[in-house]
């Protein structure tokens, strides 16, 4: 009767190691995955502000053909800080409807016994 337990416990710890080495592989395949897909988001999202600080250099150095660079460079700068200012003042008004935060009952008032 030992010798039968023994063989099952070492057939079912091998079965269970087995297993358990192929779920770390298929995780560690999957993380791979999802860590390269991060890293080319944060590359894309560093050469879109890259991109942007281009485009406003174009703007700018498209004004500056019609009035004076430092002009050019004072109406984008501005203009620049004016947008920030507009994100930030909704972002506010976004947030502070949200707040504070209110526990709303899980069952609506008019079904309650």
């Amino acid at each position: 009767m030992s010798a039968a337990k023994k063989l099952l416990t070492d057939k079912v710890n091998l079965i269970v190691g087995r297993e358990v080495e192929r779920v770390t592989t298929q995780v560690k395949k999957k993380l791979r995955v999802v860590g390269l897909g991060i890293a080319m988001l944060v590359v894309a999202a560093l050469l879109a502000v890259f991109g942007l600080g281009l485009a406003v250099a174009t703007i700018t150095a498209a004004l500056a053909t019609v009035v004076s660079t430092w002009l050019a460079l004072l109406i984008l700068t501005g203009g620049v800080f004016a947008l920030a200012g507009v994100l930030v003042a909704l972002g506010i008004r976004g947030i502070s409807k949200k707040m504070p935060p209110v526990d709303e009952p899980a069952v609506s008032p008019s079904l309650r016994p």
